[in-house]
């Protein structure tokens, strides 16, 4: 795979690099994990407030007027 990364961004990435002694090519797959488990993380979220909101919407509505 290539990837082009703005200039700016790729001296970022060189500098943090050298910093914690890893290959940019590591951080970049780091990076690309923790991206996709928080994607993941944020669906699953959703999933539980929408069902939330479809089996407990009485619920919630007297928490609401309360």
């Amino acid at each position: 795979m290539t990837l082009r990364l703005p200039e700016e961004l790729d001296r970022e990435l060189e500098r943090l690099a050298a910093e914690k002694h890893m290959s940019k090519s590591a951080l970049v797959v780091e990076g690309a994990r923790q991206l996709v488990e928080r994607s993941r993380r944020e669906s699953l979220i959703e999933q539980g407030f929408a069902f939330a909101l479809s089996h407990d919407r009485e619920a919630l509505q007297r928490l609401a007027d309360a």
